[in-house]
C-alpha cells in the first residue's frame, strides 16, 4: 500500500527543512547526509528517494531559500516605499532588518558559491541565479526610476549589496548596512542628473 502524497510531503519538507538549517548554521561541507538523516528523523531510504544525492538536495535548499528571500526582499521594499528611487535605497532597509536578526549568518547563496567553487556544481548555478535575480530587480527599480543607465545603476548597487552582506557576516554589524545605503544615496543621485 502506497503512502498518501500529504505524508510523502511532510518527509520531504522534514528532509528540506532540516538541511536547510543545517547547511545555514554549520555550512554545507560540514553537514553530512547522516547528520541530516538523524535530525530529520527519516530513513536513508527516504532521504534518497525524495533527493537522488546530497547535491540535489542542496540544489532544492536553494531554490527554496530563493524563492522565500526574494519575495520577502520585495514585500520588505514595497512595505518602506512606493516610488522606485525611494524602494532602491530601501534595499538597504532591508538589508539592516536582515542582519539585526538574531540568527544571520550571511548569505545561503554567497556562501554556498564560496563552499561549491565548481561553477558546474548545481548549487553554485544556483547561486549565480539568485545574484542575477537581485541584479534584475534592482534593475527594474532604476529602470522606473528613469535613471539613464539603469544596468550600470544596478551592477554598482549590486556590488553594495553583497559587499554589505559579506562584511556583515564578517564583523557582526548591521552597520555595514547604513554605510551601503549613504554609497547608494550617492550613486543615484549622480545617475539620476545624467
Amino acid at each position: 500500500m502506497t503512502k498518501p502524497k500529504a505524508s510523502r510531503k511532510s518527509v520531504y519538507d522534514r528532509i528540506l527543512n532540516t538541511a536547510s538549517d543545517l547547511f545555514y548554521r554549520e555550512g554545507i561541507r560540514n553537514v553530512g547526509i547522516d547528520k541530516i538523516i538523524a535530525e530529520s528523523g527519516v530513513a536513508k531510504m527516504s532521504l534518497y528517494n525524495h533527493f537522488k544525492s546530497k547535491d540535489t538536495l542542496i540544489e532544492a535548499w536553494l531554490r527554496q531559500q530563493d524563492e522565500q528571500w526574494c519575495k520577502w526582499l520585495k514585500t520588505t521594499i514595497e512595505q518602506r516605499a512606493s516610488h522606485p528611487s525611494e524602494q532602491l535605497l530601501a534595499i538597504f532597509d532591508a538589508l539592516r532588518e536582515w542582519f539585526e536578526g538574531p540568527d544571520f549568518r550571511g548569505c545561503a547563496f554567497i556562501n554556498a558559491s564560496v563552499e561549491l567553487a565548481n561553477p558546474d556544481h548545481p548549487g553554485h548555478r544556483s547561486a549565480l541565479e539568485h545574484q542575477q535575480w537581485i541584479y534584475r530587480y534592482i534593475k527594474s527599480l532604476a529602470q522606473a526610476a528613469e535613471i539613464s543607465s539603469p544596468e550600470q545603476l544596478a551592477r554598482q548597487l549590486l556590488v553594495l549589496v553583497q559587499g554589505a552582506i559579506v562584511v556583515a557576516m564578517m564583523e557582526g554589524s548591521w552597520s555595514t548596512a547604513s554605510q551601503a545605503k549613504k554609497a547608494a544615496a550617492m550613486l543615484i543621485q549622480t545617475a539620476s542628473k545624467l
